[in-house]
């Protein structure tokens, strides 16, 4: 894929077999000097590079190991996404939900788990839920961190109980089946369009890291704009492939090889003052 067409690339996916397939042509991007990343986008994507950080400060400055990482996510409404986040969404309700324990693989019922979570100024606490995200399994490996889960929610409240609804009254391989997930788009879409117009488009990420010694460390970043935030993320990460800082292979979001940092995503175009990080 990648030799043959001697073209950098860069995804946004977040579908975990996606980014592994991805992944699987490590060798022949770094015989052929091609630079890749997979999961670019901003969750996952930047909140990886979040992770990382946390991880590696707490490393320098923590007596204890990583034990313990979590990512939160909430967005409102479909974030002025419309389809494409709602197709997506209902595509991840009909897949087992990955996390890892204590080092020990974990499976669980997609949209469950709630936990109300504070996201800090602007947004405040929400419910978010246990959704199979690839930065889950990458983080686990590539950070070493143990324990790992990621949990999303979205608002109005309602949406979140539709969301749970449908996991509990539908078919997973209705759920798994796209042309199905598309036609129900389509019923929705409307109805989500008209919601967005009042729900705005508000996104927050949160990521937390508990150490052995009982260090707790968090990461928070905010913006007003979902649309804003993913056009710079994505452009950060295509910035650091076409800059050369991004070394042949392919990469996720986390691993040091990527050589995505958090400044460059701010120096592309985020102000510090619109966001909280």
């Amino acid at each position: 894929m990648l030799s043959s067409q001697q073209t950098a690339y860069a995804d946004v996916c977040d579908d975990t077999n996606y980014s592994w397939r991805a992944k699987s042509y490590m060798n022949q991007a770094v015989a052929a000097g091609i630079p890749a990343i997979t999961t670019g986008g901003i969750y996952p994507g930047v909140s990886n590079v979040m992770a990382a950080e946390l991880v590696r400060t707490a490393k320098s400055e923590s007596k204890g190991a990583p034990e313990r990482l979590r990512f939160f996510y909430y967005t409102a409404g479909s974030g002025g996404a419309g389809p494409t986040i709602l197709s997506t969404s209902f595509l991840l309700l009909g897949e087992e939900v990955v996390a890892y324990n204590k080092g020990e693989k974990i499976k669980m019922k997609p949209y469950s788990g709630m936990l109300n979570i504070d996201f800090g100024k602007g947004i405040g606490k929400r419910d978010v839920f246990l959704l199979n995200l690839p930065e889950v399994r990458s983080a686990h490996e590539f950070l070493g961190v143990p324990s790992v889960s990621a949990r999303f929610g979205t608002a109005p409240f309602f949406w979140n109980w539709g969301m749970t609804a449908m996991t509990n009254l539908l078919p997973a391989d209705f759920l798994r089946d796209r042309s199905k997930v598309n036609r129900l788009v389509e019923l929705f879409d409307p109805l989500v369009r008209a919601v967005d117009g009042i729900a705005g488009e508000r996104v927050s990420m949160r990521v937390d890291l508990e150490c052995s010694d009982g260090r707790k460390t968090v990461g928070i970043f905010s913006h007003r704009k979902l649309s804003i935030s993913v056009g710079i993320a994505t452009a950060a990460f295509a910035l650091a492939v076409l800059e050369g800082s991004t070394q042949p292979g392919v990469w996720f979001p986390e691993e040091k090889e990527s050589q995505l940092k958090q400044g460059k995503f701010f120096s592309v175009g985020l102000h510090k003052e619109q966001s909280i990080l």
